[in-house]
């Protein structure tokens, strides 16, 4: 199981700290079904589910961290095995990227993610 700052997601932070990009935040949150460990060159979630990307809500629960909290609701039967915040409803920027065991879900059920970013 990791938990990844991705290259790309190094590189938005770079071009939002230079104004290179306006007003995208990383406050989309989608989870996929695919088997992986997430790295630092993943661009995509594994096999994203067909559900939408809930939107988070951001917060700064201390100084070098930005926190990701959202809620996926699901329409069906399946095992959830990873995560990530994005910059957009779809596509996007993949910033962090996590994976996990496999959680079961059938339809109409939630999880909530909690995607912290911590510079250190």
């Amino acid at each position: 199981m990791a938990t990844v700052l991705t290259q790309a997601g190094e590189e938005y932070i770079v071009d939002k700290l230079d104004e290179t990009i306006a007003s995208t935040l990383p406050d989309d949150v989608g989870s996929g079904t695919g088997a992986g460990v997430a790295a630092k060159a993943d661009t995509a979630l594994f096999t994203e589910v067909t559900e939408a990307r809930a939107v988070a809500t951001l917060s700064q629960p201390a100084a070098d961290k930005l926190r990701a909290v959202a809620t996926q609701t699901y329409t069906g039967a399946k095992t959830i095995t990873n995560a990530g915040n994005l910059t957009a409803p779809t596509g996007g920027t993949l910033v962090m990227h996590g994976d996990f065991a496999g959680v079961a879900v059938a339809a109409n059920d939630k999880i909530e993610f909690t995607i912290d970013l911590e510079i250190t």
